[in-house]
């Protein structure tokens, strides 16, 4: 699973998210917000949901668009411990 953050500039490339690293986020935080870049496919940020899901956390996913333009969106997620 190869996950993208969203992009903070839209002339850059996103970063790479580390599972290890939002797991981690996520038993510290307890409840995390998340965004992913439009560039990662759905079907792995549904392998995602499934991972957390699995681990009995709570899982919400959405497109959030940002300008009138289809191609202008990101992924926002929200995982609940």
């Amino acid at each position: 699973m190869d996950l993208k953050f969203a992009r903070t500039e839209l002339d850059a490339k996103p970063k790479k998210a580390d599972l290890s690293k939002i797991e981690a986020s996520v038993e510290k935080e307890g409840n995390v917000i998340l965004y992913f870049d439009r560039e990662n496919s759905h079907k792995d940020l549904l392998e995602l949901q499934d991972y957390f899901e699995e681990k009995g956390k709570s899982f919400y996913m959405s497109e959030v668009k940002f300008s009138l333009s289809d191609n202008e969106y990101m992924y926002q997620v929200h995982i609940i411990n």
